[in-house]
């Protein structure tokens, strides 16, 4: 296993691979880790990664970030083909599964920690072992399965309830449940605080037997992959820090705006960007 030798505590812990997007214009890093180990720190805070990739990209701007990986042969590889009407996805190939044993000792403490699975590769046990966080999760990843060919296509998720029981707060796009509505309804009922992300038309939010929409600006989109993960870690980010889930919703719809006028992990907000969408809560 790839492991820093001096790992300082971090306020932000991911755990879900880093992987390579096959594109038009050539492989690239990505990946719910990625996107949102960069959102979160902007944001300022210290992160830290727990992944298997097969380092075959560089880090770009993931370099001063700290990571722990278990080694792959090969990274989880993803194709996107963006279609009228959604998303074709292909999975080539995917990297080892991820469990406890891998997080180092100064991050299991973490102030949050967001359980980012892309390919059911983060240990669904994990939900358990993090009392002391706010435990945070995106679980697209385990709202997917593949075929023979590597078509993706949404699933059952059988340990759902224990797992959303145990969160603080949970974000996932429409597309992920294919639009049922039912489904919907009941990852509600089971935790926290659900925020469901609908591309263009921004995000809803329910909280306390509540919901709200959040609109997003109107504006010209470049490349709508990563938005949804910059959505999330701006929202953990900002709900921990106020602990008004309204406002985390509104903040990371602003920020999820930004990042699909440019293409893939240039879309980071900037620190203006970030200040700009900022308001003071009391």
């Amino acid at each position: 296993m790839y492991q820093l030798t001096h790992l300082e505590p971090v306020d932000y812990l991911v755990i879900g691979h880093l992987v390579k997007d096959l594109t038009p214009q050539g492989p690239q890093l990505g990946g719910t880790s990625a996107y949102a180990a960069l959102m979160a720190n902007a944001l300022g805070l210290r992160v830290g990664v727990v992944t298997s990739w097969g380092a075959e990209l560089p880090l770009g701007r993931l370099r001063d970030i700290p990571i722990v990986s278990l080694p792959a042969e090969q990274s989880t590889t993803f194709e996107n083909l963006e279609v009228s009407g959604g998303r074709i996805q292909t999975l080539h190939h995917v990297a080892p599964n991820l469990n406890l044993n891998l997080v180092p000792e100064p991050w299991k403490n973490a102030p949050i920690v967001h359980l980012g699975p892309v390919a059911q590769e983060v240990e669904p046990t994990l939900a358990r072992h993090f009392s002391g966080s706010l435990l945070c999760m995106t679980p697209q990843g385990w709202l997917r399965a593949w075929d023979r060919q590597g078509k993706v296509f949404s699933t059952e998720w059988p340990e759902a309830r224990f797992v959303l029981e145990k969160a603080g707060a949970v974000v996932i796009s429409i597309e992920d449940v294919d639009y049922d509505e039912d489904r919907i309804d009941e990852m509600a009922a089971s935790c926290r605080v659900l925020a469901v992300t609908e591309n263009e038309s921004g995000a809803r939010l329910y909280w306390h037997g509540d919901v709200r929409r959040f609109n997003a600006p109107q504006i010209e989109v470049v490349d709508p992959v990563g938005a949804g993960d910059i959505f999330a870690a701006a929202f953990f980010v900002r709900l921990f820090t106020t602990r008004d889930p309204w406002e985390a919703a509104r903040f990371a719809t602003q920020l999820a705006s930004i990042s699909v006028t440019r293409p893939s992990l240039d879309g980071i907000p900037t620190s203006e960007e970030i200040q700009e969408h900022l308001v003071e809560v009391f």
